[in-house]
This record gives structure tokens, C-alpha cells and sequence, in this order.
């Protein structure tokens, strides 16, 4: 008898942790699949990490973030990556998607980004409005290390080396560069003071977490080509990726999204 309340006692343990902590673990896996994965270019890190959470706090519907350079993602999705949204920062990758037949339409057009010269505290680069001390930097050999994207699949990059190209100094500087995978991995380099400045996106520099690191200066648009972000819904893609896309188009997105230096253009051109 003492034996059977035993077994009975350990029949009734494992049910209680089935109920409690030994359910979800059993829960957890299909929720995690019931969550689409948002595939969105490094620059769009802090504003979409803010996006998700308001998402979430509306519909309790959630959403995963892969964060990479858009060709790199986009090479990726060719590939057969299991994504379900793409937000580029450059619209070519989704038009190259688009042509291939793996998206649902043509996607839409979310924001317009800006470049910056961000100068890490310490540095004795200044970001000055008229760029005059970073041309003078560039000259004297002041500067010795700049970071920027990799202009071959981010856009950020291909931006900063038209810059460079466009004031005269990048064959100057095409030796002194350190190219992050990523606007990302970029500012990586800034924020821990291992270059004298950075080429990065407004989206970054103006977040808290880099901000604190150093001080900036937006870069005139006429000396790059337009940084136009487009996002497209992959084929496949469930109901709650047709929802944050829908939610990305509204007022309340284009709210955050203009806090991060974006500018929000309206309809899907």
C-alpha cells in the first residue's frame, strides 16, 4: 500500500509539471513557429525592435528579427531561406526578389534613409556642419581609420563610398578603411572608439545605445543616390506577417520610424 501512494505521489508530481513548467517547454516550439520571421536590413535595428513591441502590445501577435546587410538577405531568400517579410534598405533587392517570382507583389515603399558622419567621442575629428575639418582630416592624415559598410551588399555602404567619391577623398581614404559586414557592425567599430569616424545610418546614430558614443553630422542627399527602403511579403507568408505589414504602413510605424530619421513617404510607388 506504502508502494502505491508512492507511485501515486509521482503520478501526481509529473502531472502538476506537465501543467506547469514541463508544458511549456511543450508549448513553446509551436509558438515560436506561429511566429513569422522578419527578415530587415542591420539599419532598421532600433526602430524595429520598438515596431515589434507595439505590435505585440496591440494584437499579442508576434514576430521574429534577422538583421543583416539587404544583398546578403536577400541572396539568402534566394537560397530558400525561411523568411516571411523583407524590409530592404535598398529597393533593388526587392525588385530582384520580385523578378524571380518569391514574393506575393511588389512590396511597398516604407522610408527614405539618411547617411551621417559619426565621429566617436575621444576622436579628434570634428562633425562639423560645413565637413570642412573632415576634409582638412583627410588631407593632413588626421584620420586614419574611417568605417563604413560594405559597399558590394549594403546600401549604407554603397552610399558612403558615393559620398567619399562624390567630395574627392576616396582614393585618399580606400586604404585607410574598415568595412563592416553591415551599417551594424559598423557602428560596432565607432561605439568602441577602434576608428577616428564612421559612415552610418541616421537610423543608428540617433539611437540611445549609440548615441551616448560619440556625436554626428547628417550628410547632404545630393552626394549619394536616394536611400529608398522597400519591404515585400515573401510567398508563404501567414496572417500575422500580412499584419505587421499592414501595421508598417500605418500612421503609428511612420511615427516611429520619422524618430529615427526616416522620412515616410506615402502609398506604395
Amino acid at each position: 500500500m506504502a508502494w502505491f501512494k508512492n507511485v501515486r505521489s509521482v503520478h501526481t508530481l509529473i502531472l502538476c509539471w506537465l501543467v506547469t513548467g514541463g508544458l511549456n517547454g511543450l508549448i513553446a516550439p509551436a509558438a515560436a513557429a506561429d511566429s513569422p520571421i522578419i527578415a530587415a536590413a542591420s539599419s532598421l535595428n532600433p526602430a524595429l525592435n520598438d515596431l515589434r513591441q507595439i505590435f505585440a502590445a496591440d494584437t499579442s501577435q508576434l514576430v521574429r528579427l534577422s538583421f543583416g546587410s539587404s544583398g546578403n538577405i536577400a541572396r539568402q531568400i534566394i537560397r530558400g531561406a525561411p523568411f516571411d517579410l523583407f524590409l530592404s534598405a535598398d529597393e533593388r533587392y526587392v525588385r530582384m526578389l520580385v523578378e524571380r517570382s518569391l514574393t506575393i507583389d511588389r512590396g511597398a515603399l516604407y522610408a527614405i534613409g539618411r547617411l551621417v558622419l559619426f565621429v566617436p567621442n575621444g576622436s579628434s575629428i570634428r562633425a562639423a556642419s560645413e565637413l570642412q575639418d573632415f576634409e582638412r582630416a583627410v588631407v593632413d592624415g588626421s584620420l586614419k581609420r574611417l568605417a563604413i559598410a560594405n559597399p558590394e551588399h549594403a546600401p549604407y555602404g554603397r552610399a558612403a563610398r558615393q559620398f567619399l567619391e562624390a567630395t574627392g577623398v576616396w582614393d585618399r581614404l580606400s586604404q585607410k578603411l574598415i568595412v563592416g559586414e553591415n551599417v551594424s557592425q559598423t557602428a560596432q567599430f565607432a561605439a568602441t572608439g577602434s576608428v577616428d569616424a564612421a559612415i552610418l545610418s541616421y537610423s543608428i546614430a540617433v539611437s540611445p545605445a549609440m548615441s551616448r558614443h560619440g556625436r554626428f553630422m547628417v550628410l547632404p542627399e545630393k552626394w549619394h543616390d536616394p536611400i529608398r527602403h522597400r519591404m515585400v511579403l515573401l510567398n508563404g507568408a501567414g496572417q500575422t506577417a500580412v499584419a505587421f505589414y499592414s501595421f508598417l504602413r500605418g500612421a503609428a510605424a511612420r511615427d516611429i520610424l520619422e524618430r529615427y530619421g526616416f522620412s515616410t513617404p506615402q502609398g506604395t510607388p
